[in-house]
């Protein structure tokens, strides 16, 4: 079998751009893959269409190897926009893979630990009591583990970070009391404080009041990240934007966080995440999977999630409360990964077991879009 091509696809899916990527075969069989550089998709597609020139011809199958002649076969390798790049084409080789030995991808990693993957849902509303309205809702439908998202920016894209702490503490201590102690509680800062404002937060709370705090700052210096731990002990979630092992390797081997935010669609696709995992499992640090793309990624980690041990939740971005993305996107992807309640169920369809309907999914052309530009009251601009 040979790779015949290998063609990205971007283009506008309900709510934001997606790129996947398609990688033909001379035998006929097809696979799909996913990029997680949202906003950047055009930088990832050139990528994909550089990676192309050299790739057709090559043996789908060997996909360890192809993922090491990407990486390494150039003198400035790695960064996101290249592991992007070869995170999607290494999903899609490993689709192909799946549908030609006539296997879910999961029995490609190991084979399955598990039949159903739990997730953790999203609330959508500001820190308040429509929050706390939220999380009794999606405890009605049976989610266990609840992540806010309170910490956001007014319309004009205004955002004070010393601001937003003491409601938000305030509410997420409400909501403690108000859920009691059986429901896990985090929250997503979005990188968007300093060590000092991260610091404070926690110290605003009483003890347990949050189980995991999610990408409070900035990851670039763990050094800052152990600094930060020495200040409070509220279990870090982090790595979402790491694009390889080397960037987890200080946050694993220095014990600095308690749960992987690994995406797979960045870090360099099952290659290098099944790497990740195992040596987060050598270090007790449980997989709790960035899912904020489409259909394609999360069949992807739902395959991963069944293969590995140390596992926790799987982000679920299609719940009660999220209801405000406002598209079907099975117009676009008519067979995925089904849900069962809080939990998606472990498909055993040969591959990702997953159709995209191409033409449909270019009907929508790509639209820019950036994320928000936000500033403080003084002028300066600060993290999204």
């Amino acid at each position: 079998m040979k790779i015949t091509a290998i063609r990205p696809l971007v283009a506008w899916v309900g709510t934001r751009n997606q790129l996947i990527v398609k990688v033909e075969t001379d035998e006929g069989i097809h696979g799909w893959g996913e990029s997680g550089l949202s906003g950047r998709e055009k930088a990832v597609a050139g990528a994909v269409e550089h990676y192309a020139q050299f790739l057709k011809g090559r043996d789908p199958m060997r996909a360890g190897a192809l993922w090491q002649e990407m990486y390494r076969s150039q003198y400035f390798e790695g960064g996101r926009v290249l592991t992007a790049a070869i995170s999607a084409i290494d999903i899609a080789l490993h689709d192909i893979k799946g549908k030609a030995l006539g296997v879910p991808v999961y029995q490609l990693l190991g084979g399955k630990q598990r039949d159903l993957i739990p997730t953790f849902a999203t609330t959508s509303a500001s820190p308040g009591p429509e929050m706390i309205d939220q999380c009794r809702l999606l405890i009605e439908h049976g989610w266990t583990c609840i992540r806010f998202l309170g910490v956001g920016h007014d319309s004009t894209h205004l955002f004070e970070p010393r601001e937003s702490i003491g409601p938000t503490a305030k509410w997420l201590t409400r909501a403690r009391e108000e859920l009691g102690l059986d429901v896990v509680l985090g929250i997503d800062y979005h990188h968007r404080l300093s060590v000092a404002e991260a610091a404070s937060f926690c110290q605003k709370m009483p003890p347990a009041t949050l189980d995991f705090l999610e990408e409070p700052i900035r990851d670039e210096t763990p050094e800052a990240y152990e600094a930060l731990r020495r200040l409070t002990d509220v279990p870090f979630a982090i790595g979402e934007e790491f694009s390889s092992k080397w960037q987890f390797l200080p946050y694993i081997e220095r014990d600095i966080h308690q749960f992987n935010r690994i995406d797979l669609c960045n870090v360099g696709g099952f290659t290098e995440a099944m790497k990740v995992a195992g040596w987060s499992e050598a270090h007790y640090v449980d997989l709790m999977p960035h899912n904020p793309l489409g259909p394609i990624c999360t069949a992807a980690t739902v395959h991963m999630a069944a293969a590995v041990a140390n596992f926790s939740w799987l982000e679920c971005r299609t719940t009660p409360t999220e209801t405000h993305l406002g598209f079907d996107s099975r117009e676009f992807f008519p067979v995925q990964v089904e849900m069962r309640g809080p939990h998606y169920v472990v498909p055993d369809r040969p591959g990702l077991g997953i159709e995209v309907d191409e033409e449909r999914f270019m009907r929508d052309a790509f639209r820019f879009w950036e994320a928000p530009h936000l500033f403080r009251r003084d002028g300066s601009f600060t993290n999204w």
